[in-house]
C-alpha cells in the first residue's frame, strides 16, 4: 500500500510541475514599444490664402512618414517653422529642423501667377525645412523637383525616396544630422 500511494503522490507533483512548467516558459515577451515621432509645429498665421494649401500639404507629410509628425503651433507658442505668404518666389530654409529649432517657409505668390499648383508649392517647401534639397531638373513624381516639373504638375505627395531620406533624418539617428539652414529659393 504504501508503494502505490508513493507512486500516486509522485505522478500529482510531476502533473504539477508539467502543468505549470511549459506555461510559464510560453509567455510572450511584451512587444518593444515603437519610438514616438518627433513633433515639429508650424505657424501658419501670416500665411493667409494658403490655409487649404498648408493644410494639405502638411497632410502629404504626416501621412506618407512616421518619424515626424507636423501639428499646429498653439495661439501665442513657439513653433520650429514659421509658415508666410510673400508676394515672391517661394523659399524656404533647409533643414533638418529639430525640435526647438527654427526654420521658415515662404510660400511665394509669384509662382501661383505662373500657374503652379498651391498645395504642391506648400508641400515641397516644407520638404526644404524637413531637410530635402531641390531635385531639379525632374520629373512630376518628385515633390522636390519644384517648378522644373511644369505648371501642370500637381503632385504634392513625396515619393518613395524623399519619405525615406525624412525617415533618416528623424529616426533614432536625429541627434547627428545638423540644420543645414541654407536658405534655398524655388524660382524657375
Amino acid at each position: 500500500m504504501l508503494r502505490k500511494f508513493r507512486i500516486g503522490v509522485l505522478a500529482g507533483v510531476a502533473t504539477v510541475a508539467l502543468a505549470s512548467g511549459p506555461t510559464a516558459l510560453a509567455a510572450p515577451a511584451p512587444a518593444p514599444e515603437a519610438a514616438a515621432p518627433t513633433t515639429l509645429h508650424y505657424d501658419a498665421s501670416q500665411a493667409p490664402g494658403w490655409e487649404d494649401a498648408v493644410a494639405a500639404g502638411v497632410e502629404q507629410w504626416n501621412s506618407n512618414v512616421d518619424n515626424v509628425e507636423l501639428v499646429p503651433a498653439e495661439s501665442g507658442a513657439d513653433a520650429e517653422i514659421t509658415i508666410v505668404a510673400t508676394d515672391g518666389w517661394p523659399q524656404a530654409t533647409l533643414g533638418p529642423v529639430q525640435p526647438g529649432g527654427s526654420g521658415t517657409v515662404e510660400l511665394g505668390e509669384e509662382a501661383v501667377t505662373e500657374g503652379h499648383d498651391k498645395t504642391r508649392i506648400a508641400a515641397h517647401e516644407i520638404g526644404h525645412n524637413l531637410g530635402l534639397p531641390d531635385t531639379k531638373p525632374g520629373p512630376c513624381t518628385q515633390l522636390m523637383s519644384g517648378a522644373s516639373a511644369g505648371t501642370d504638375c500637381k503632385n504634392a505627395t513625396p515619393d518613395e525616396a524623399e519619405q525615406s531620406e525624412v525617415e533618416g533624418y528623424y529616426g533614432s539617428a536625429a541627434a547627428r544630422t545638423p540644420f543645414d539652414g541654407r536658405v534655398l529659393v524655388d524660382a524657375s
